[in-house]
């Protein structure tokens, strides 16, 4: 593993983690809808899948997608149809009141398992995989998840605090529809580099 690398990581996975994509978008809506402490297992499972993620990919899976080109096609497809699904969710997410059960925020297995099917998680991983490993031990690709696992919590905290401030502007009913169908549009935005490459 080539040490020299870790700093050139550190800001690359800095970069991608804090700026605006569907984690960090779903993050900022389950802020203001759910608080902070309800948001943590969906922080938690964004920074821990995405880990594990980049360990796997490293690992080979990056292998079966250059012996079968089609199963990144399918992968991609999928992914775009769900983070519609999830635009759509976040858009017609209702107010959640003290007590009120009817809304619940992403549980940690569910966040884990949507790096998956989130296009920019994976160019993320591959892109760090690929270009900031000189060799492809596990070691070095272990590397990679530890630093961008140090990075990304905290960067998703930020996205998610963000949005429980945005909570106490997001009084009444009519601004939280604004705020949550603009979230959800922000989200299809996103896609625009994963549909038109």
């Amino acid at each position: 593993m080539n040490f020299d690398l870790v700093p050139a990581l550190a800001m690359f996975a800095f970069v991608s983690s804090i700026t605006p994509g569907p984690n960090n978008l779903m993050l900022m809506a389950s802020g203001a809808n759910f608080g902070f402490a309800r948001s943590v297992p969906h922080m938690l499972g964004i920074g821990i899948g995405f880990s594990v993620m980049v360990l796997l990919v490293g690992a080979g899976l990056v292998q079966v997608f250059d012996a079968y080109p089609i199963s990144h096609q399918i992968l991609k497809v999928g992914s775009v149809i769900y983070l519609l699904y999830l635009a759509w969710k976040i858009a017609n997410a209702a107010p959640v009141t003290a007590g009120d059960g009817a809304g619940k925020p992403m549980t940690f297995i569910q966040a884990a398992a949507f790096q998956w099917v989130n296009p920019k998680a994976w160019s993320m991983g591959l892109t760090a995989v690929s270009a900031y490993t000189s060799d492809t031990t596990l070691a070095a690709i272990a590397l990679v998840a530890l630093v961008f696992g140090a990075i990304n919590l905290p960067s998703i905290t930020v996205w998610t605090v963000m949005g429980q401030q945005m909570a106490r502007v997001l009084t009444n009913r009519a601004r939280l529809v604004v705020f949550n169908w603009t979230m959800g549009a922000l989200l299809v935005v996103s896609l625009y580099p994963v549909v038109f490459p």
